[in-house]
């Protein structure tokens, strides 16, 4: 499935969620974009700490 597809209705269907968007990253971005991802997770489960 096309990721224009795929994501944007994904994101559409589930509350509060949220796409983001690596601009030019491959398939493979957890070996690609490792930092970027990393610090990415890591901010988005800071923001749901209880």
């Amino acid at each position: 499935m096309p990721f224009e597809v795929g994501g944007n209705a994904s994101v559409a269907r589930i509350k509060g969620a949220r796409l983001k968007v690596y601009p030019g990253a491959p398939h493979g971005i957890t070996d690609t974009h490792k930092q970027q991802l990393g610090d990415d997770l890591l901010a988005f489960l800071e923001e749901y700490q209880p």
